[in-house]
């Protein structure tokens, strides 16, 4: 039996210590959180995802009383990039979340499915997209979907 560690490099700063570029889609989606459709969770999120094109486009949440038909806002975000800029590559996506009116004090964490949609959009850019995961005060930002998803189902996996 052989045990591996599997680590990731995060780095944590604040909205002062990011590029014109990382405060530019951050704050995409801190917009992007006000069209969010939250009747339920009242958990607002927001995603911005900055193209290789300059374009910046914004996702949001959008729940549904049957909460399997709703959809988060990394899928939004990185849908309607692909829909409408097929040739663009993803560069960075920022997410974050308010409840109550209030961005929340933990950063915001995709899930599962939404990782497993922006490792498939790291693999269409052929480069790694930079993840930005705001709270209020702090941002934790990840080089690459892979520290995110380690060991994720790619299409790889398809031709085994």
């Amino acid at each position: 039996m052989e045990i591996t560690n599997i680590v990731a490099k995060i780095m944590i700063c604040n909205q002062n210590e990011l590029t014109e570029e990382q405060k530019s889609v951050v704050e995409a989606a801190k917009i992007a959180t006000l069209g969010s459709y939250a009747p339920y969770s009242h958990f607002n999120v927001g995603a911005g995802v900055l193209l290789d094109n300059g374009e910046i486009v914004k996702g949001s949440n959008q729940e549904n009383a049957a909460y399997p038909s709703g959809t988060c806002a990394e899928r939004t975000a990185l849908f309607y990039a692909g829909a409408n800029f097929p040739q663009a590559k993803v560069k960075k996506i920022a997410i974050i979340a308010s409840h109550n009116g209030d961005f929340t004090e933990k950063v915001c964490s995709p899930c599962g499915a939404c990782r497993q949609v922006m490792l498939e959009s790291q693999y269409r850019a052929g480069e790694p997209i930079e993840v930005l995961l705001c709270s209020k005060d702090e941002i934790y930002i990840f080089d690459s979907v892979d520290a995110l998803l380690p060991l994720g189902f790619d299409y790889s996996d398809l031709n085994a």
